[in-house]
């Protein structure tokens, strides 16, 4: 099973916040997830990242693939995308 690092997005109109998922690549965004690894709220000011960074650097060293705006999201937070184990 191949499967990606991604956001879904959740919210009401006009007032988007988004999870980071694990998810299987061949389903579409809104269906259900393996695992969730955190939160994106770009409208607020004040804590818009939440990243629980031992469940990503763990799926990352599993071999999961990571959409490039999660990587965005993941190095402002200060994870790394390393695949090698430490």
């Amino acid at each position: 099973m191949s499967t990606t690092m991604r956001l879904k997005r959740m919210g009401s109109k006009k007032r988007p916040y988004y999870r980071i998922v694990v998810q299987d690549s061949r389903r579409a965004s809104t269906s259900i997830t393996i695992d969730e690894v955190g939160t994106y709220h770009p409208i607020e000011k004040e804590n818009q990242i939440k990243v629980d960074a031992e469940k990503a650097k763990s799926w990352i060293q599993k071999g999961v693939t990571v959409s490039d705006t999660v990587k965005e999201i993941l190095n402002k937070s200060g994870v790394t995308l390393d695949r090698k184990a430490n």
